[in-house]
């Protein structure tokens, strides 16, 4: 079993693949107005930096991390069904606190919805637990923010390939 983890810096057709399959998930469990996923073309804005994850290969997981002032957050965070349990997730979640760090950030944020019960235990068991909620107006499903500080080293899990990125003058 072979983790890697690539940044993605268009909107391949594995990557739109990965999010219309998020986007189904979470259709199924929350109404439009709970839903505050960032779409695809924001996906790639010079703020954020987005992640495909590969299981020998093959794309089975992505997440990104939006650059704030004070803060990241975690962004379209998913790892298709047959790929969970092996590792995936936490691999993404070490990518995306490493990229936090180097950009200079201390906490890392996660929203996340109630009915997201698999994302919650993978959550804990990377020392994620802290919720409070931020939308009081969604009703009983409203994404809850997780704040986690950005303290420890990183322990690489997969190796990341990063494109090089066009020079801006």
């Amino acid at each position: 079993m072979n983790i890697t983890i690539e940044q993605s810096v268009e909107a391949t057709l594995e990557v739109r693949d990965l999010i219309r399959e998020l986007n189904d998930v979470l259709g199924a469990a929350y109404e439009e107005y709970q839903r505050h996923g960032l779409s695809i073309e924001q996906l790639f804005e010079p703020n954020v930096r987005f992640f495909v994850a590969r299981l020998d290969g093959l794309a089975v997981g992505c997440g990104g991390v939006a650059m704030f002032d004070d803060y990241a957050e975690v962004k379209r965070m998913y790892t298709r069904p047959a790929a969970r349990g092996q590792g995936i997730a936490k691999a993404l979640l070490r990518s995306i606190e490493d990229e936090a760090r180097w950009a200079g950030k201390s906490v890392l944020r996660l929203e996340t919805g109630t009915h997201q019960q698999e994302g919650d235990r993978s959550l804990r068991t990377h020392g994620i637990s802290a919720t409070r909620s931020v939308r009081p107006v969604c009703g009983n499903a409203c994404p809850q923010h997780r704040d986690q500080p950005l303290l420890r080293k990183s322990a690489r899990v997969a190796p990341m390939i990063r494109p090089e990125r066009p020079q801006t003058a």
